[in-house]
């Protein structure tokens, strides 16, 4: 289910989270277009943190520390990288709006990047929010091979670790199915995020937020997760 958003001064960082507690959340039709609509799927997507998968190959990409792996250094940077045309995606929902107002989130402690870097450069990485204890990915980019197949380790290792309980990533493509990530129908999904967002917060910055994080730390938390 979708509307159409037209008052575009309406929406601001406050109001999103708002949206995000009732399970909406807003998209474009392009990166060219100014309006932004709203969304609750059917179906939804999501990653259950005790049933993450790592295959082995990835492992050993993630152990190797070909990337070195930073949270909330470079939001702007990873947005625009999502918003960037990709090899198979050649448009984009992510407008200027969007990428405003989610580093309004940022601003404020609700929006997060995972970068990953290799010999200086931001090849990779993902973003998302935080609310209470759910986590809502939003896009995720590559300009390395599993640049940010080694992001989601990193950031599935730190909702762990930080007590989030639910991992929204609103659709599931069959990339994401690799992680294990399923659809849940709307009414499962509400009851859910109603559970993640009341009582005490989970903390992103459970694990350090001033270094990175080494892989096999990242798959250690994994592993012994539950």
């Amino acid at each position: 289910m979708t509307s159409r958003d037209t008052a575009i001064a309406e929406i601001t960082p406050d109001v999103l989270l708002r949206a995000y507690a009732c399970g909406i959340f807003p998209m474009a039709e392009s990166a060219d277009d100014p309006t932004l609509f709203w969304v609750e799927p059917e179906m939804r997507g999501v990653i259950p943190l005790d049933g993450f998968r790592v295959s082995s190959r990835l492992a050993r990409t993630v152990r190797s520390e070909a990337f070195t792996v930073t949270v909330n250094t470079a939001f702007r940077a990873v947005i625009a990288g999502c918003a960037a045309p990709q090899e198979g995606r050649e448009d984009t929902w992510i407008n200027k709006r969007i990428r405003d107002l989610y580093c309004g989130l940022h601003e404020i402690g609700h929006g997060h990047s995972v970068e990953a870097w290799q010999d200086g450069d931001l090849v990779g990485g993902l973003y998302g929010v935080s609310l209470g204890r759910a986590f809502f990915g939003e896009s995720m980019f590559h300009r390395a091979r599993d640049a940010s197949k080694v992001a989601l380790v990193h950031l599935v290792a730190r909702l762990i670790a930080g007590g989030f309980e639910l991992l929204d990533t609103q659709y599931v493509t069959e990339h994401l199915m690799s992680f294990g990530a399923t659809e849940i129908p709307r009414r499962r999904y509400t009851a859910l995020l109603d559970r993640a967002i009341r009582g005490e917060p989970a903390d992103f910055a459970r694990l350090p937020t001033d270094r990175p994080i080494s892989g096999s730390e990242a798959l250690a938390i994994i592993a012994a997760r539950g």
